[in-house]
């Protein structure tokens, strides 16, 4: 299933600014509530919560490739080492479609950590800090304590407290005053500022991964039209865009 299923469906890494989308969603709850009934009720994934206990590891192993099989490893931007089975069904996929499964794994991996690497160096960072000040200080004048927009959209997202539509009122309007205090207080300009100056640092530092990516993406789309056209009817799809 695509990591965004829904096509009304937004990441705000740092503040909810958009007035209009929270208007419509708050900070998203019911669209996180309707992600996880499609998760659920994906065909995929029913068939393998209906096979044995047996069946089910067998089907893993398939998949990801078998404990004892050769491991590839990277050394992340975290500092942490992450690793994979260089075996099963994803990666004899992947290294049909990208042509080195070690280059794509690396690669990948690599640029794919540099977003949540960024946003924590944004989140941080001091001028991020001394926007969210005032920007907690516009939501105080209107009645809502919170001191940071996180704080705000886990008090609806991650409460164990029953939906009901007085809740959905309070949460969009939580949500709508979120995003005109983070324009009123200069949050959503100081968040992209900063977004886009970490973001050209940590493409310049680890621009190998980000190019060899890239290139193995690039080199990939012949290789994925050749598979359509060979098999015009096959319904299966593949996912890494959305990676």
């Amino acid at each position: 299933m695509p990591r965004r299923p829904l096509p009304e469906d937004r990441d705000f890494p740092y503040v909810v600014d958009d007035a209009k989308w929270a208007a419509r969603h708050g900070y998203g709850s019911e669209l996180q509530a309707r992600r996880e009934h499609l998760r659920v009720n994906d065909p995929n994934q029913r068939y393998f919560t209906s096979l044995s206990a047996a069946d089910r590891q067998r089907a893993v192993a398939a998949l990801n490739g078998e404990q004892s099989a050769d491991r590839l490893e990277v050394r992340m931007p975290t500092g942490a080492t992450a690793g994979r089975i260089a075996g099963g069904c994803t990666a004899h996929a992947q290294e049909q479609l990208y042509g080195d499964l070690t280059a794509w794994f690396r690669a990948d991996m690599v640029a794919g950590a540099l977003p949540a690497v960024r946003q924590q160096q944004v989140a941080g960072d001091g001028e991020f800090k001394a926007a969210v000040k005032k920007w907690s200080t516009c939501m105080r004048d209107r009645g809502l304590r919170y001191t940071d927009p996180y704080q705000a959209r886990a008090a609806f997202t991650r409460s164990s407290a029953p939906d009901t539509d007085a809740r959905q009122r309070q949460e969009v309007r939580t949500a709508v005053a979120e995003a005109q205090c983070a324009d009123t207080s200069g949050l959503t300009a100081t968040a992209r500022s900063l977004d886009r100056r970490y973001d050209a640092r940590l493409r310049k530092r680890y621009q190998d991964a980000v190019r060899d990516r890239l290139r193995l993406a690039h080199a990939a789309l012949p290789r994925t039209r050749a598979l359509l056209t060979t098999n015009p009817t096959d319904t299966t799809t593949t996912t890494e865009e959305n990676q």
